[in-house]
């Protein structure tokens, strides 16, 4: 599984496996040392991994007094398909009845801490309610995103019609496991103009391919570039809470890379791709040759362009500094949103306490309409009312003003002004793939990096995932679709790592995604596009609702808020290959999906 790509004869296979541990002190990467001109910058200045240095790794076995063991029900008191949380010591487990096995599991999902006793069971395995994420219910691996670590799996055992747990102390206090992985052997890891693996963009895609790779065995060299000044971190949560800083945000520590030779070139910006000769060129002239490459790249806002757009304190939120920045200008003034989509509509909802006024500028004629459809849009729209922001429909920008070069208002095509000391833009992305116009890989007419379902492009040992790709979803009849949303980009970085080394894996996942305003929470799962009617069944009014969306009579998305798991069951019906038919939503009557079991 590991070893070179490019070695044509067989090379004998030294894979040293460093057992993950709880995050270190904030320990500093050391500086000096011979490296590549771009290392992981920290403070400003270049700092450079030595991969030979190791975490401490704890003993993998751990002994009787670091481990508690008790009864924790008896056994008849689990139906097949049950789950419970059951205390043991100090901390808590999940507990599953499956086809007559029990399975005792972290209870709690990696993710955002989910209570995965009120997910699905379904398949062998368990759906987290809230963001849809799955873990194996035998061995607790993660098998769908987002998220990037998995579940403890705690010994059980049946005696006298007693059902008792073991488990390590360490464990059911981390409530997550990170996978075991593969150190880099690569003797020219950290200074030299080649690599085995290149993957521009470090978002989702790209730091999901990096860990796959590791977990699967392989010890070659991996660089990661990105041009982004922080080491890969949660960009959802940007929108959803603004004051967030970039340490809060960051997926995984600064030693996590080093234990694993990942290397992070940060504020690196590729301005070419040769692929006949497989090399990149950096904006600074630095040359970096690959035998693998995945291009993940992201997209980038779109800004306004009308008359002003150059005025000082208008922002699009790509960064924490950027999010950090509206905040700060926001408190106790005026704050505008342009553009009532997601982003847009998350960053007006995280204002409403901080700013002395809200204000959302939207050209169509209810906020998510193209998304959601008029009536969720509407009621939603009402929220944001109660919540005391002003909406400005079916309108658009027409001039920002400025007074000593900073935002003072802005004017509307209805010719409304509004007062304004910052305006946040989300009027949607285009894919970052500039760079690859001359390059030989083929993009459409948007710009978008089309791949098949091994996320390969049309040039042999180049891969895309992300949010800049097109590609085959398998249940709307692999239809070529954009969906540049968290989850599915974890899962596209796993398949292209997947057929890096050889595996023929194909994507196959059900998409899913959230958002959160006035601490509320509507999940969504499936691809919605071109929706022609939707049932809705609850209480709009109440915010406490699911929304099936159908295309001629078939459920093609379902969204829901105070509704769960609904979500994550259909999307557990979809994934299964059954397609769920309109009749079935209309009646009302759920009992087949709100069910438990599968």
């Amino acid at each position: 599984m590991g070893g070179c790509f490019s070695k044509p004869k067989p090379v004998e296979l030294k894979i040293e496996v460093v057992l993950p541990e709880k995050e270190r002190g904030k320990e500093e990467l050391s500086a000096g040392g011979k490296g590549s001109p771009r290392a992981y910058q920290g403070n400003g200045t270049a700092r450079h991994f030595h991969t030979e240095e190791r975490l401490p790794a704890p003993h993998p076995y751990p002994g009787p007094q670091d481990c508690v063991e008790a009864a924790v029900c008896h056994v008849k008191d689990l139906e097949n398909g049950q789950m419970r949380e059951v205390e043991l010591g100090w901390g808590k487990v999940l507990l599953v009845k499956d086809n007559g096995e029990y399975h005792a599991l972290g209870h709690k999902c990696p993710h955002y801490g989910a209570p995965l006793v009120k997910g699905v069971l379904s398949r062998g395995r368990v759906r987290c309610p809230w963001h849809g994420a799955c873990f194996n219910i035998n061995t607790g691996d993660l098998e769908d995103f987002p998220g990037l670590d998995s579940l403890h799996k705690f010994q059980v055992k049946i005696e006298k019609e007693k059902v008792y747990i073991r488990a390590s102390k360490q464990a059911l206090q981390l409530q997550r496991r990170t996978k075991v992985m593969a150190k880099c052997i690569s003797p020219s890891a950290g200074h030299s103009g080649s690599t085995n693996v290149l993957i521009v963009g470090a978002g989702a895609a790209g730091l999901v391919c990096a860990e796959t790779l590791r977990q699967e065995g392989f010890s070659d060299r991996i660089v990661l570039c990105t041009l982004d000044r922080h080491l890969p971190y949660d960009r959802p949560k940007l929108s959803k809470s603004l004051d967030a800083q970039p340490e809060q945000l960051a997926l995984r520590p600064k030693e996590f890379f080093r234990a694993y030779g990942i290397e992070v070139l940060t504020e690196a910006q590729v301005v070419t791709v040769d692929v006949r000769n497989k090399k990149v060129v950096f904006k600074d002239g630095f040359k970096l040759e690959y035998s693998k490459l995945l291009l993940a790249p992201g997209s980038s806002p779109k800004s306004l362009s009308c008359k002003g757009k150059e005025v000082e304190n208008v922002f699009t939120i790509r960064t924490p500094e950027d999010a950090n920045r509206v905040v700060r200008l926001a408190r106790g003034r005026n704050a505008v949103v342009v553009g009532a989509g997601f982003l847009g509509m998350e960053v007006a909802a995280y204002l409403t306490e901080k700013a002395h006024s809200v204000s959302v500028v939207e050209l169509e004629e209810t906020p998510f309409r193209k998304f959601l459809g008029t009536r969720v849009g509407r009621a939603l729209m009402k929220m944001f009312e109660n919540n005391r922001v002003k909406f400005y429909m079916q309108t658009e920008v027409s001039e920002l003003r400025a007074q000593e070069g900073k935002l003072k208002e802005v004017v509307l095509k209805s010719s409304k002004i509004l007062r304004a000391d910052v305006c946040v833009v989300g009027i949607g992305a285009v894919p970052a793939t500039g760079f690859l116009r001359q390059s030989g890989i083929s993009l459409d007419s948007r710009g978008f990096i089309p791949v098949n379902k091994m996320m390969q492009t049309n040039v042999p040992g180049v891969f895309a995932a992300g949010d800049a790709v097109t590609f085959p979803l398998a249940w709307r009849n692999n239809r070529k679709v954009n969906i540049p949303h968290w989850q599915m980009a974890h899962v596209q970085g796993r398949v292209a790592a997947q057929n890096m080394l050889a595996q023929e894996a194909e994507i196959s996942t059900v998409p899913y995604l959230w958002t959160a305003m006035f601490g509320k929470s509507l999940r969504y799962a499936g691809y919605g596009e071109g929706f022609d009617d939707v049932i809705i069944q609850g209480d709009l009014e109440e915010l406490k609702f699911v929304a099936f969306y159908t295309k001629g009579d078939e459920v093609i998305a379902v969204a829901s808020m105070n509704y769960d798991p609904i979500v994550s069951k259909v999307a557990e019906v979809l994934a299964s290959g059954r397609a769920i038919r309109k009749r079935e939503v209309e009646t009302g009557d759920m009992s087949w999906l709100t069910g438990k079991g599968s």
